[in-house]
């Protein structure tokens, strides 16, 4: 193995890995056929079984949340910066009380396929600009999420082959967006569940066992797991305070809060998690699955903790950081200490199929809202046929996944992880000042609304472009330029109240909607409509 390059796995690690990746794929594929909508049902293609049981939802719930970045990117941090990287994963468990607790339920109870029903339901003499905005918000945050899942497979990839070639950059993402396109498009929503559900249970096993033989390691005593992270981390003591990252000045203080802002408050409001919320036929279920969600995120969480601190304590987190300066070879590293090429083998595999799933899940809930929000509704009027819908959402699913594969390989040395902050800012900054004025403010028009969607998306874009993520900083996209005037690399902080706040002025400023709209909109938020 090699510890001193990019490449971290051996050559029989990346043949297991090939091996166990292709029977996954291979298998998920076929159930994925054999699953699909056969009747040409437009509800199925968009919300697949509906009455699965609430363990089942509450897997594929967690399967669409549950990037790779959390097996990589927050194992990594976690082994980097010890107490700052756990607090991270604890906003990550904190978001899906948001969903339980605000979201879920008036939101299954008002809606049909997609949002923009709910909010048709709701402003129904402005309708069309309404789903026309919305349906742009929802491409953005799906187009950032998915090429940030392929130009991550990329970096997955490093890990084996060192620095990639051009050709074999283009074969990984090719491969990994064809099969992306397939899920979504032909097994819709029942075949991208079955992913989930598969790679959930993958994931929620592989990382729960690589936790307890990090424990049993350090003889289940979590005081030596915490002391020999600290004493290895390079840093001591400091390695269990906060501070290494996010907390060194005001503006990493404010960067952090910024960002978990965003995590917390925009989950509820990414649009495949959304369609997930959509599916379950009676609250009873939707309510237990989202429990169940909520307690397999935290285990997973909770398990991402203990192997960023396995990694520190066990490899050493200089020899992470010479490695991967962003951490993510962390929990292969540690794999590889603990359990020898088998089993870095099965968690690379775990990775990529984590990759896979949520790529179908983001290209699904892209195609659906384009195929249902603009062409059903806006360009067809309410007049498309369900199998001419069904029609232009598999041709959507293709076309936005090839949209991905060419953004990804212009893009491939992008840092993931800006690209998906950047996703959950848009979504907790556009799309949920929009759903939450929706479903509780009886004064809320469809001018908020516009105003809502198009100003926080714009805000959201503009304040990153004119951040250090893009110039100004040997890390930037453009290190050599200085064009940054705002300070935070996170615009959660900004673009949400802004978001909020310009949903509001758009409403007291236009004509109020009918009242009695809203009367019929709250009594089917309450109790639901079969």
């Amino acid at each position: 193995m090699v510890t001193t390059g990019a490449a971290v796995v051996d050559r029989f690690g990346l043949q297991l890995t090939v091996v166990l990746f292709l029977s996954v794929v291979v298998v998920t594929l076929f159930t994925a056929l054999l699953t699909a909508p056969q009747r040409d049902e437009i509800s199925e293609f968009y919300l697949g079984d509906r009455t699965m049981t609430p363990l089942r939802n509450g897997l594929a719930m967690c399967g669409d949340y549950l990037s790779a970045a959390t097996l990589l990117g927050s194992t990594g941090l976690v082994a980097l910066t010890g107490y700052d990287g756990l607090l991270y994963l604890g906003g990550t468990a904190i978001a899906w009380m948001m969903v339980l607790l605000l979201i879920a339920e008036p939101l299954r109870n008002a809606g049909k396929y997609t949002l923009g029903d709910t909010l048709a339901l709701r402003l129904p003499r402005s309708q069309r600009p309404v789903r026309l905005a919305l349906a742009v918000c929802t491409l953005v945050i799906t187009t950032l999420y998915l090429v940030a899942q392929l130009v991550g497979s990329v970096a997955l990839l490093t890990q084996f082959t060192g620095e990639p070639s051009a050709a074999t950059r283009t074969l990984c993402v090719v491969v990994i967006g064809t099969v992306v396109i397939v899920y979504a498009a032909i097994g819709g929503m029942p075949g991208a569940t079955f992913i989930q559900i598969v790679k959930a249970v993958m994931l929620i096993s592989g990382v729960t066992v690589t936790a307890v033989m990090v424990l049993n390691h350090f003889d289940w005593n979590v005081n030596a797991l915490l002391g020999a992270a600290a004493d290895n981390s390079g840093t001591g003591t400091r390695f269990l305070e906060p501070g290494l990252r996010y907390g060194a000045s005001t503006t990493s203080k404010l960067d952090f809060f910024s960002l978990q802002l965003a995590i917390v408050l925009g989950l509820a409001a990414l649009p495949h998690v959304m369609m997930r919320l959509l599916a379950p036929r009676k609250t009873a279920v939707l309510r237990s699955s989202v429990v169940w969600a909520m307690g397999l995120v935290s285990l997973v969480c909770l398990a991402a903790g203990i192997l960023g601190l396995g990694a520190a304590a066990i490899v050493g987190s200089d020899t992470i950081a010479e490695t991967d300066r962003k951490g993510d070879a962390a929990v292969l590293l540690l794999a590889h200490a603990l359990g020898g090429g088998v089993l870095t083998a099965l968690l690379s595999c775990l990775a990529f199929v984590t990759l896979l799933a949520v790529a179908a899940g983001l290209t699904l809930a892209a195609a659906s809202s384009l195929a249902h929000d603009l062409y059903g509704e806006v360009i067809r009027k309410g007049r498309a046929k369900e199998t001419e819908e069904l029609a232009v959402a598999r041709l959507a699913a293709a076309v936005i996944g090839i949209l991905g594969i060419l953004l990804a390989l212009v893009s491939w040395g992008a840092n993931t992880a800006t690209l998906a902050f950047l996703a959950f800012a848009i979504a907790a900054s556009a799309i949920l000042p929009t759903l939450v004025y929706t479903l509780f403010w009886r004064r809320f028009t469809a001018q908020g609304a516009l105003l809502s969607l198009c100003g926080g998306l714009v805000s959201s874009v503009l304040l990153v472009v004119f951040s250090p993520v893009v110039s100004s900083t040997p890390a930037s996209l453009y290190p050599d330029t200085d064009f940054a005037w705002f300070p935070l690399q996170n615009p959660g902080i900004v673009s949400i109240p802004a978001g909020f706040l310009l949903g509001w002025l758009g409403s007291v400023l236009s004509r109020r909607e009918v009242p009695e709209i809203y009367d019929d909109f709250e009594v089917r938020t309450l109790v639901g409509a079969e």
